[in-house]
């Protein structure tokens, strides 16, 4: 995701806007409602999510040693250390000013946040809800309880993130 500052989009998402612009052209009209009907809930208010920064930060002298080249960030600790010391030109240190906005803070790009749930019961907590959560199945639920889960979304009308995980037609003999 290339919005910040004007940056020129990539490749991919020049690809996919001109995709987009077909579907437009070939029939205004409809465009957003097939997309509406697809997915089936909308969230309350879709707001742009902008990140501040995209980039990971990368932790000091990462660049140097293969043993901690795709490590996480940790803070400087050294006595003179130039990034704990904040210099000019040194690696970015991360700060609470990177922060995103609170209020489209943990919010998919499909608009919702995410619950994970186990059973139909916690599924029901989402009710009263089901335009800012959607519900995304445990990795552990077995198929017979994530169909049951998937059926009850359907009724309370809960989006379901990953309503086609572990789902096999049946083959009939």
């Amino acid at each position: 995701r290339s919005d910040y500052r004007g940056a020129p989009p990539s490749r991919r998402q020049q690809s996919s806007c001109q995709q987009q612009l077909i579907v437009h052209r070939d029939n205004p009209t409809e465009s957003r409602t097939t997309t509406a009907t697809m997915a089936g809930v909308q969230p309350l208010s879709k707001k742009t999510i902008v990140k501040k920064r995209t980039k990971k930060f990368a932790r000091h002298q990462s660049d140097l040693f293969m043993r901690i080249q795709r490590s996480s960030w940790r803070k400087p600790k050294g006595i003179d250390g130039r990034v704990r010391r904040r210099f000019k030109g040194a690696v970015p240190m991360p700060s609470i000013g990177y922060g995103s906005n609170k209020k489209t803070r943990n919010i998919h790009p499909n608009g919702f946040k995410s619950v994970v749930v186990s059973n139909v019961s916690e599924l029901e907590m989402l009710m009263m809800h089901n335009r800012t959560y959607a519900a995304t199945v445990a990795h552990s639920v077995s198929s017979r309880v994530r169909r049951q889960i998937i059926e009850r979304a359907e009724q309370l009308a809960v989006r379901v993130t990953n309503a086609a995980a572990k789902l096999r037609a049946e083959e009939d003999a």
